[in-house]
């Protein structure tokens, strides 16, 4: 059976290896430094972000993209406030506190950043002085680990927040393609380019083989500090791919204006995996599942029992993110541009016999 455990277990999208095909009998400039691929994909990003004089870099994955812009961010003394389930948090075995920079979760427990939780550890931290760490920047996630999206108003509301402390903003992307992509969605690449100081567009989990675009947008303290240290933060963290054409040939490819006047192939391989989301969502519901947390996007938790879980897992790779107090579990299923309408048909059969 087809599995549901992430969006990056396939290679990359036939349209994305080609491209990467095409460069390889080419010979380039190495580290992303002016040969024509990155070159190009810099001036695609831009022009899709409206932000002509953005930095735009390319980082090897989340990870590496998250510990560059947060170290160029922040000084020694200063912390980043997030949510306790940030990415930074939780799956990046503390690699940012390896540097020396410190997280400062929040209370939240909805995948979202709020005023009033980052509010909250913004006065403890400010509390005594020299003696804690300072907060410096903010960073949100979209679409968040429970695969929420984030809207304007939400945007908003922790932007204006962030800047009434002098605080920088940080938007980490690695999921951006489904967000903006997702039912409701009323976010796009140029309004989030016009609020946060920098963030990312995520390449490996829509279709890529690898990569994300690092955008520099912003023009405050923090921004400016961020595009003076990435180049050299980018090489000290191991972050610099020496064929780093092949990062920018696959953003190339993936925002290339279509000669059939189309949406280009980075929101086509987005919208197919949201739409087999929402399949699988209904499906599920339907089969007597019920739903957990507020995602919208390729990502679907459900509740299920030991034994459904159990079974589930086996078959089609989902996975436990949380166990209740009732003993049910909290499964995701995740689909991607691979994702056939078949694939889902398959493992609501499943899924409605275990429920029946």
């Amino acid at each position: 059976m087809h599995l549901f455990r992430n969006d990056y277990s396939e290679g990359a999208a036939p349209q994305i290896l080609d491209a990467v095909c095409h460069v390889s009998a080419e010979q380039n400039v190495g580290y992303s430094e002016g040969d024509a691929h990155c070159d190009h994909a810099r001036e695609l990003i831009r022009a899709a972000c409206e932000c002509p004089d953005a930095m735009v870099e390319f980082c090897i994955g989340g990870t590496s993209a998250n510990v560059i812009c947060l170290n160029g961010m922040l000084r020694d003394w200063e912390g980043v406030i997030c949510t306790p389930d940030a990415h930074i948090v939780v799956h990046e075995t503390g690699a940012l506190g390896a540097t020396g920079r410190t997280s400062l979760p929040t209370t939240d427990r909805d995948g979202f950043l709020s005023p009033e939780a980052a509010e909250r550890v913004y006065q403890f931290q400010m509390g005594t002085g020299r003696h804690m760490t300072r907060p410096a920047a903010i960073y949100i996630t979209d679409a968040t680990e429970l695969g929420g999206v984030w809207n304007r108003e939400r945007l908003d509301a922790i932007c204006d927040w962030a800047r009434s402390h002098d605080l920088g903003i940080f938007l980490d992307g690695a999921r951006l393609g489904s967000a903006l992509t997702a039912p409701g969605n009323d976010l796009t690449l140029p309004y989030i380019a016009s609020r946060v100081d920098a963030f990312y567009i995520g390449g490996t989990k829509n279709g890529m083989l690898m990569g994300e675009a690092v955008v520099i947008c912003g023009h405050s303290k923090h921004a400016e500090r961020l595009r003076e240290a990435f180049p050299f933060l980018q090489k000290e963290r191991g972050g610099l791919l020496a064929k780093g054409f092949l990062m920018g040939a696959q953003f190339e490819a993936a925002f290339a204006k279509q000669e059939d006047g189309s949406e280009e192939l980075y929101w086509q391989l987005a919208h197919h995996a949201n739409e087999q989301a929402t399949a699988l969502r209904k499906g599920l519901v339907s089969a007597g599942y019920e739903l957990y947390g507020n995602s919208t996007s390729n990502q679907v938790f459900v509740t299920a029992t030991p034994e459904q879980t159990e079974a589930l897992e086996a078959a089609v790779g989902c996975e436990t993110f949380y166990v209740l107090e009732d003993g049910r579990r909290v499964i995701r299923f995740v689909c991607s541009w691979a994702t056939e309408t078949a694939d889902v048909t398959e493992v609501l059969e499943l899924a409605g016999k275990l429920s029946a």
